[in-house]
């Protein structure tokens, strides 16, 4: 059903669904909250903290003063209890004045900052005591907006959805419901949007995250079935040219890295199809592992593909296995590059190459998967983080020809245990070590009154040549959610650092625009990017030596990390600033885990011991990631449990043929065919 169809949902509505990619109904329900606003008991004003939303009961102790500042009206009062004082400001609102007289007692809900020392909170929500006692506890769901479409419109929308019974019919068996106490899928969708407190909320998320990691982990399993089951048409020998391509180099492989390439090396030597994942932080040498993996298929008269998530990211691998070629003299090695960007005649030159096997190391996105492209002898395929594609793009790039080899390379920092759950289709060799000539980022944790600082800082390395990002959580500013975003970001960046170029960055933009922005970037047009999580591995700038990232507490630790491995590519001194809004002593433990460790799995062990399974307060970048509402950080138990039924599925049913598990084949397929159409760019 188109979301037109919802009623309440007029043109000017619907284009601003369309923004953010929600089409159909069924987009809608599916677009969860972000998280959500939590009505907790009032606090002492004294204890009140600045950086964090807080409700406080205070005594009015003056009169309400108002005055002007060009177009706005700005109305202040102070209140006091016996802890301490707070100042309160609104814009624009002249009926607060008549409402809130000198020695009445209200409640007061807001975001608290510090203005010359002092507490101040910003247009806060107002309740008598009867009023917020009611309010205590209830949970408002907090939805990633556009600008023009509000939270209220968009919680109408989703009511408006459930109530046209649009969900499908429940697939899981009842009796696994019954043993594991989840909720039934309509009853999760219900409680996810509007639950009646905590408990319920929770129990939604788990069980809507269980059927993402549930789908996922058995299309996986599907997968490797059927490379298990299919014979090798591609055997290879071991082959001299790898031996001299890695005496040529003008590094020396670190010890992980060539014990993962002596894995590789015997998998591709071996009998059986090979099906392995490279695990390592970024910057830890799994590009050149491909090169040697590509150079062996080469050797032996095969083809090789190697599919990147971003055209900036492929051109780059493209190039530098050019140069490589080139320094190298590798004669056997003639790469070409297919994207959807390339010239209609670059194209048609590329297929033809790829079809008659003259090229036989093909670098590119998913244009690599399009139907007109035919391999002569398809032996290997490398997937740069393999979970910005969908499990089916990996399937169709695997059914272009016979089965091929399959190494995936991934820098998401994923402890062994959970691995062999997510990746139970794949065998692991960890990169656990950076080369010898990067020099350690150096980190610090502050709060935003370092902002003025950090620019300083920023436009110094700028001046010395080099370039910066700064992450923030969000794209836009959201109604009901106080975190740094993109757009104002960028906007306050330009007016306070004019001599220099800002760019933006984010999930919104269309393919070429992002593509743009990323190749300006490289080649240091941009000298400062304000993006969100979409660089994670969207280009390679060894040139960048500062990452800034705003609103640090609202990132699981491992994503921060993630974040961090963009600088400190080069030779120079690279510097990552996480600045924290919040200063609770949880918020506190998490920067320090990342100010003392660059170790990226011992970063994600110690991130799911401090985010439990009550955490539902952090912000997701919807539509940056493979789970939509799922986060291993937080739902360690949730993926072990869905990992046991996928393998005991696949143990006594491989085919899923069985009527009883009709219903969950028929929601594989569903997701497969789903899978097909999310490649994110």
């Amino acid at each position: 059903m188109e979301i037109r169809e919802i009623k309440g949902v007029g043109p000017k509505t619907e284009a601003l669904f369309h923004k953010l990619h929600i089409f159909t109904a069924e987009d809608l329900l599916s677009w969860y909250p972000l998280h959500y606003d939590e009505y907790l008991p009032p606090v002492p004003i004294g204890e009140a903290c600045a950086g964090g939303k807080a409700a406080v009961e205070g005594r009015i102790s003056r009169a309400v003063s108002v005055r002007r500042s060009g177009a706005r009206t700005i109305l202040t009062t102070d209140i006091d209890d016996p802890s301490g004082r707070l100042r309160l400001t609104w814009y624009n609102a002249p009926y607060i004045r008549s409402l809130l007289a000198r020695g009445s007692v209200f409640i007061f809900r807001g975001n608290i900052s510090l203005r010359n020392g002092a507490k101040v909170m910003e247009h806060p929500e107002i309740f008598t005591l009867h009023q917020y006692d009611e309010k205590i506890k209830t949970l408002l769901p907090v939805y990633g907006l556009t600008r023009g479409l509000g939270n209220n419109a968009v919680g109408k929308a989703v009511k408006e959805a459930l109530s046209m019974n649009l969900l499908p019919a429940e697939y899981l068996p009842e009796t696994f419901l019954d043993e594991t106490g989840m909720l039934a899928e309509e009853e999760a969708f219900r409680a996810v949007h509007f639950p009646k407190n905590k408990e319920e909320a929770l129990a939604a998320v788990r069980r809507l995250s269980f059927d993402e990691f549930f789908l996922f982990i058995l299309a996986l399993r599907t997968l490797r079935s059927q490379l298990l089951s299919a014979e090798n048409a591609f055997p290879m020998k071991l082959s001299w040219d790898t031996e001299r391509m890695m005496e040529g180099l003008p590094f020396s492989l670190t010890r992980a890295q060539e014990a993962a390439w002596r894995e590789i090396e015997a998998d591709l030597a071996g009998e059986r199809l090979m099906s392995r994942l490279i695990q390592g932080d970024v910057g830890s040498g799994k590009t050149i592992i491909a090169f040697l993996a590509m150079a062996m298929t080469a050797s032996n008269g095969f083809q090789s593909a190697l599919m990147a998530p971003t055209e900036v990211l492929a051109r780059q691998h493209y190039e530098k296995l050019v140069k490589l070629i080139a320094d190298l003299k590798l004669e056997k090695l003639h790469p070409v590059l297919l994207t959807g960007g390339l010239t209609a005649s670059r194209k048609r030159e590329a297929l033809r190459a790829i079809a008659e096997g003259t090229a036989n190391a093909v670098i590119g996105t998913h244009a690599l998967i399009e139907d007109k492209v035919s391999y002569k002898a398809l032996a290997l395929v490398v997937t740069d983080e393999q979970h910005r594609f969908g499990v089916s793009q990996r399937e169709l790039l695997l059914k272009k020809g016979s089965p091929p080899h399959l190494m995936v390379m991934s820098a998401t920092p994923i402890p062994r245990t959970l691995g062999i759950i997510c990746y139970g289709d794949l065998d692991v060799s960890v990169i656990g070590e950076l080369p010898k000539n990067r020099l350690p980022i150096k980190n610090c944790v502050v709060g935003p009154s370092f902002w003025g600082a950090a620019l300083r800082f920023i436009a110094k390395e700028a001046e010395a040549g080099r370039q910066a990002y700064v992450i923030c959580p969000m794209i836009e500013p959201a109604e009901g959610m106080e975190a740094d975003n993109v757009l104002d970001t960028a906007r306050r960046l330009k007016k306070e650092l004019p001599s220099y170029s800002i760019g933006i960055l984010h999930g919104r933009m269309k393919p070429a625009e992002k593509n743009k922005v990323m190749e300006d970037f490289a080649e240091g047009t941009i000298q400062i990017l304000v993006s969100t999580t979409v660089v994670e591995v969207g280009v390679d700038v060894p040139n960048a030596s500062v990452m800034m990232i705003l609103g640090a507490e609202r990132f699981g630790l491992a994503q921060l990390h993630q974040l961090r491995g963009r600088v400190g590519r080069g030779t120079e001194q690279s510097y990552c600033i996480f600045m924290s809004g919040q200063e609770s002593e949880t918020v506190k433990k998490r920067m320090e885990i990342l100010k003392n460790s660059n170790n990226g799995l011992e970063i994600a062990e110690k991130d799911f011991e401090l985010r439990g399974p009550g955490d539902l307060l952090g912000i997701r970048q919807s539509g940056d990631a493979l789970f939509k509402i799922g986060d291993p950080a937080r739902d360690r138990d949730v993926i072990v449990s869905a990992g046991k039924l996928a393998a005991s599925l696949m143990e006594r049913d491989p085919e899923l043929a069985g009527a009883e598990h009709a219903p969950i084949k028929k929601r594989l397929d569903a997701y497969m065919e789903e899978s097909s159409k999310t490649i994110t760019l």
